[in-house]
């Protein structure tokens, strides 16, 4: 097929071959099947600003590394060069999000680095070797369903554990691969320490995993893992292998909202000096992977 523009710097650069076809195109980025060295591989071009649709980006921007005052000011009247600044920020949130998730052990495409803008990264195949569809595409039996589900809490799980929330997860950015599940789709992935919607956004994405496979397994309706989720993050005792019951009561009696407050701030303060040591390591890594 005819080369794409966004995909024209790394032909000539010669880290992609050649270009099979598109595989999708969205309201924030389109992606193309590519040829890298005898690999077959998936390279994400992201739609510029004016193009994307994507609602409420303010709400999944809180909480992220802060800018200088005069970036963020441009940013706010989206200026040429605020709207250049946050385009970089949408590109490289994703791009970051993808090498902490991998690195936690979260099933998302293998990221292969950023060239020019353009995201490559593991090509997510069906048993057959083609393509994987998306959860919303596929009808599990009932086991699979339940199966699938358990293992996309423990997904969400692991996601929280490393700080973040995928924040806009359901069955549309769901791919079932040959080995199960993979999440996809991360440029609004929200802070889980800085972001004062996160928890309204985890139990978001927990009721979406719940709905979709509880068509096939109605029964999951019943759970109730996004309280029992939420409530173990918050006491600080959550752990990538923590069990789960799916059973959850909120507590009726009335809260000491001062010592609430207080244990908040405090493991606000204990999460942001983790996700700052977070980051520290992630931008190193990214340096040495020549991510840009």
């Amino acid at each position: 097929m005819k080369s794409p523009p966004g995909l024209q710097p790394l032909i000539d650069d010669g880290i992609v071959d050649q270009v099979v076809r598109q595989l999708k195109s969205g309201k924030e980025a389109s992606v193309y099947i590519v040829a890298c060295g005898g690999r077959i591989r998936c390279a994400k071009v992201y739609k510029d600003a004016e193009r994307r649709s994507f609602h409420k980006l303010a709400e999944y921007r809180e909480g992220r590394k802060a800018r200088g005052s005069r970036d963020a000011r441009a940013m706010g009247k989206r200026s040429r060069h605020g709207r250049k600044l946050q385009e970089t920020e949408w590109k490289n949130a994703e791009v970051e999000a993808l090498y902490r998730l991998a690195g936690a052990g979260v099933r998302v495409p293998e990221p292969q680095g950023v060239y020019d803008g353009v995201l490559l990264m593991e090509l997510v195949v069906d048993a057959r070797g083609n393509p994987a569809p998306r959860l919303s595409e596929v009808a599990p039996t009932p086991a699979q369903a339940r199966a699938w589900h358990a293992f996309m809490i423990g997904q969400i799980v692991r996601m929280l554990c490393a700080g973040l929330i995928h924040g806009d997860l359901s069955e549309y950015n769901v791919l079932i691969a040959a080995d199960g599940p993979v999440i996809i789709d991360l440029p609004q992935a929200v802070n889980a320490a800085g972001n004062q919607n996160a928890m309204r956004m985890l139990e978001r994405d927990v009721d979406n995993m719940r709905a979709a496979f509880a068509r096939a397994a109605p029964e999951l309706l019943q759970t109730g893992y996004a309280g029992e989720i939420r409530a173990l993050y918050e006491a600080g005792e959550l752990k990538p292998d923590s069990p789960l019951t799916g059973r959850f009561e909120h507590d009726p009696a009335p809260a000491d909202v001062g010592a609430v407050l207080a244990q908040i701030e405090a493991a606000r303060r204990e999460a942001a000096a983790r996700q700052r040591g977070r980051e520290a390591a992630d931008s190193a890594r990214f340096s040495e992977d020549g991510v840009s």
